[in-house]
């Protein structure tokens, strides 16, 4: 890790994987089982270590309390699946978009 410069501490990226499975399961206010669970079912995919440890990104954690909201809200499992899928498309498609209206007209 690299060292901090003159008074600022480096900022962790989303993509970066900080965290154990315990800490990701209270950051999101959820038990490990669930995360296990959310993973099986292919709702997550955290990284491993080579030794096989999950390890969580700040992004795997917006994703976490993602499904815990949209577990409140109602939704199974599957459900889940389909609104995280469909929000990712979104996603995509509104990159594509903000990407097309950035090129120069010819």
């Amino acid at each position: 890790m690299t060292e901090p410069t003159a008074g600022r501490t480096p900022q962790p990226r989303a993509g970066r994987a900080l965290y154990a499975i315990s800490v990701a399961a209270q950051l999101a206010g959820t038990g490990q089982q669930n995360i296990r669970l959310y993973e099986t079912r292919g709702l997550l995919t955290p990284l491993r270590t080579a030794g096989g440890t999950r390890q969580y990104s700040d992004s795997d954690i917006a994703v976490l309390l993602r499904i815990g909201e949209l577990l409140e809200q109602g939704l199974n499992l599957a459900g889940v699946a389909k609104v995280l899928e469909l929000e990712a498309a979104n996603a995509k498609l509104h990159l594509a978009l903000k990407r097309a209206r950035s090129r120069p007209e010819t």
